[in-house]
């Protein structure tokens, strides 16, 4: 598996530090850092409007990526919650609920890519601000539905909005239990919100220890820093077995929508 790219981007539903909805500006930001795997929070998708205002469907017709959408809840007769873009399709979606009760409804949206030979598990995670909250999410991230599902066969990638900047028992959980990589030692600046004036660092990237990171950054320039309250974080992953395997086979994906509707396991 050659080097590809992954991108982690809370986007605010489009609104801007400047008060202004502009999902075209979040589409500049991404086609500045070209990606080939986008996890994307905070997303709201109306059916039957313009099309900007679908905006997982925007956003990857302006990238040529298929899209899967996780609804976690119901957002103005629209669909809320986490989004992934692919270059390549997805062989699995599955939306796990996260929801602590009492809190804001939370989730992970799974998504199964191949890429190369090699089929990767990325896991898109936008968790609570409350501290008890995130402790009970780091618990269910063990469940066999989730980290430790028995389909799991490759490697597992975890990104998105922790709202983890104590490294708490999230951190700890990811790092130790499944011994998966954080990406603060490839970063010059690990803090990314606010976008503007960055003061804490909420947005990660966690790759097991079947990947290697070649580079990662946060996407920092005058159109990013604007478009939404985080900065995109960057990184370029690479499988530590398969570094032979070509992937020049790129498909030129149209928008292809897929859902996942929230669950409760059982």
């Amino acid at each position: 598996m050659r080097t590809f790219r992954l991108a982690t981007y809370n986007i605010h539903k489009a609104r801007g530090l400047d008060g202004r909805t502009r999902v075209e500006r979040i589409a500049r930001v991404l086609e500045k850092i070209e990606p080939d795997i986008v996890a994307l929070q905070e997303v709201v998708n109306h059916e039957g409007r313009s099309i900007e205002e679908h905006q997982a469907s925007f956003l990857a017709e302006r990238l040529g990526h298929c899209f899967a959408i996780g609804q976690t809840r119901q957002h103005r007769g629209g669909v809320y919650g986490n989004v992934m873009l692919s270059r390549w399709e997805f062989e699995l979606i599955r939306q796990i609920d996260l929801t602590v009760p009492g809190r804001e409804e939370r989730g992970v949206l799974r998504t199964d890519i191949r890429i190369g030979h090699q089929l990767v598990h990325v896991f898109n995670v936008h968790l609570g601000t409350a501290h008890r909250e995130r402790r009970k999410q780091a618990i269910r991230f063990m469940d066999v539905d989730l980290l430790r599902a028995v389909d799991i066969s490759g490697p597992r990638i975890v990104l998105g909005d922790f709202n983890d900047w104590t490294h708490g028992l999230v951190t700890r959980t990811l790092s130790t239990e499944f011994h998966f990589s954080d990406l603060a030692a490839h970063l010059p600046r690990t803090r990314d919100y606010l976008a503007i004036l960055p003061l804490l660092h909420l947005d990660h990237i966690y790759c097991d220890h079947h990947l290697t990171i070649a580079g990662a950054q946060f996407q920092r320039d005058r159109l990013s820093l604007v478009a939404s309250d985080h900065l995109p974080l960057v990184a370029d992953p690479e499988s530590k077995s398969e570094a032979r395997l070509s992937l020049l086979d790129r498909p030129s994906s149209k928008a292809i929508q897929r859902s996942a509707r929230p669950r409760t396991s059982a």
